[in-house]
């Protein structure tokens, strides 16, 4: 599956390499080139930070795709307070020089959004993180909500979908400006693939797979909190 064409450099950092190169020839053009060499290695710097490559999206219909570059930090049995249901919790520290760009970790429909504000701000990790969730829903009615943690308004994550528009399984659907804390909530049936301390590649790395038939009681998932610091 094929994510289609896109410029290398994703659309959010055009403006900024542009400033910062611009920058650098004011500079070259006032104060010679030894003054615009910085500048114009930062704007490399940010060429390389906002870069959009391809991915290779397998061809496996049931199946979860990590959403961003990173390391899984936590697989757990959580409660989704988005959908009010029990899920399978996997939390993603995305990768801080890896693409910023996130894909959507299934094929269907975004049926909706929310961005909510930090309710404890003296807590610590992800507790003090302003989060945008997307709720994604396959065409068997699998409910995936994909919710983005960042630390600063003005980082606010990009969303490139409305409520409503469907989206194909590892399609770009938004960027985390200079990365954050992902997490990914999947049915409590779905089984999951990785494990915690992967290294994991957004649109080509499979992080579960959804079932849909009845498991026997035999072979239950166990799911165990492993977090890292």
């Amino acid at each position: 599956m094929s994510s289609g064409p896109h410029p290398y450099i994703a659309r959010e950092g055009w403006l900024l390499i542009a400033a910062i190169a611009a920058s650098g020839l004011i500079a070259k053009l006032n104060f010679g080139l030894l003054a615009a060499i910085p500048l114009w290695l930062l704007c490399g710097v940010m060429a390389y930070l906002f870069r959009d490559p391809e991915r290779a999206v397998p061809a496996v219909p049931l199946g979860v795709v990590s959403p961003v570059d990173g390391e899984v930090l936590a697989i757990e049995a959580a409660r989704d307070l988005y959908l009010e249901r029990d899920v399978i919790r996997v939390a993603i520290r995305m990768n801080r020089l890896g693409s910023y760009v996130t894909r959507a970790p299934i094929e269907g429909k975004l049926v909706k959004h929310w961005y909510t504000q930090a309710e404890d701000v003296s807590g610590s990790g992800s507790d003090r993180l302003d989060r945008y969730a997307m709720w994604l829903q396959t065409d068997e009615n699998d409910d995936v909500v994909l919710v983005m943690g960042v630390g600063s308004k003005a980082l606010k994550p990009v969303c490139y979908y409305h409520s409503g528009e469907r989206i194909g399984q590892g399609d770009r659907c938004g960027l985390v400006r200079f990365g954050g804390h992902i997490e990914v909530l999947l049915p409590a049936s779905s089984r999951v693939e990785a494990a915690v301390g992967d290294k994991i590649t957004a649109g080509s790395d499979i992080l579960a797979m959804l079932i849909h038939q009845s498991v026997p009681a035999g072979e239950a998932q166990e799911t165990a909190v492993v977090l890292k610091t």
